[in-house]
């Protein structure tokens, strides 16, 4: 079988650097500001400890919105990351305790309980790209139904109480300072990045992806296979999903069933700040981490200021809806 035609990608792609970069420039000014208004709020926001908490607490919303800019890309969403990540998470912490009290060690119980984690991701990714490519349901519906499956079997799982007895070690291993500033998490995440950038901006799997989001009908005349295509994003997004819950568990020390619940929306906000179209056919892992780390600053600096955390999803709801809006007036004047 002859392999199908590499497709260029479209004007406001990876290789089409200008706009891209431009925005990218102003988003790292952006976080500068941020960064500095709050270290004149609160002096020593910039010490290594509240870097390295910032980035810490930044891989969860880093791995879910690395999976939405892979499907955002394609023109799609994924509105279950979040539950994935809580019922991911959930089954590994299960699973670990299981092994541990079965007289394994921290490691070999971590190591199935990641495996154990992976498989619920691999699966809900799977269902969602079923839903999507088979029964032909859009990506919204498919994903919604999948956060209420994903959410309600947490549940039924815990009875809302949070999975303890995972050994000690677990916490240890995920909080652990090394170079004053890096953790295991940290370091999971950087690599992870790499890997998915070097895909996406890098590779024909990237090439396909724009041209997938950018027009789906041309792509599938120019012979790419849209449907199985698609099909790995969504199980892509199900497994990043899964290692971000397995870095919770590690990073608490408990399996919680409200970890990861509205994950989602600041998943979401990151990709869409970094300059991805909710349209599809463009987005950059640059942005997406420039856009996940302004959020975590910001979520950071409002709680070192002592605001309410209830404000964090209206600030974030309104970044939304500038970045959005701003998006419009681009496509506007296009």
């Amino acid at each position: 079988m002859a392999t199908p035609p590499s497709i260029t990608p479209p004007k406001d792609s990876w290789l089409s650097r200008r706009p891209l970069v431009r925005q990218q420039v102003l988003l790292i000014l952006a976080l500068a500001v941020i960064v500095g208004i709050f270290e004149v709020l609160n002096p020593g926001f910039l010490g290594t400890d509240n870097i390295s908490s910032i980035l810490q607490d930044s891989t969860e919303t880093i791995l879910l919105a690395f999976a939405e800019t892979l499907v955002i890309i394609t023109g799609g969403i994924d509105i279950s990351v979040g539950a994935t990540l809580g019922l991911s998470g959930i089954v590994g912490s299960i699973v670990l305790v299981a092994v541990g009290q079965a007289g394994f060690g921290a490691l070999p119980s971590l190591i199935l309980g990641t495996v154990a984690a992976l498989a619920v991701g691999f699966i809900i990714g799977l269902c969602n790209a079923l839903m999507i490519t088979r029964a032909r349901v859009t990506p919204f519906i498919a994903t919604l139904a999948m956060l209420g499956i994903a959410t309600g079997l947490t549940f039924v799982l815990t009875n809302g109480v949070d999975i303890s007895g995972l050994a000690p070690q677990i916490a240890t291993w995920g909080n652990t300072v090394f170079f004053d500033v890096l953790t295991l998490p940290i370091v999971v995440t950087a690599i992870l990045g790499v890997i998915v950038a070097s895909f996406l901006h890098g590779a024909r799997f990237g090439r396909w992806t724009f041209a997938v989001g950018s027009n789906a009908r041309a792509a599938r005349g120019a012979g790419i296979p849209v449907q199985r295509h698609l099909m790995k994003i969504y199980v892509i997004s199900g497994l990043l999903s899964a290692v971000a819950g397995v870095l919770v568990f590690m990073r608490l020390g408990t399996g919680s069933p409200l970890e990861g619940a509205n994950d989602e929306l600041n998943a979401i906000a990151a990709v869409v700040i970094g300059g991805a179209s909710l349209f599809g056919g463009t987005g950059t892992i640059i942005g997406t981490l420039l856009g996940a780390l302004i959020i975590g600053t910001i979520v950071n600096g409002l709680i070192v200021a002592g605001i309410q955390p209830y404000w964090q999803t209206v600030i974030i709801g309104v970044i939304i809806a500038i970045a959005v809006m701003v998006q419009e007036r681009g496509r506007a004047r296009d």
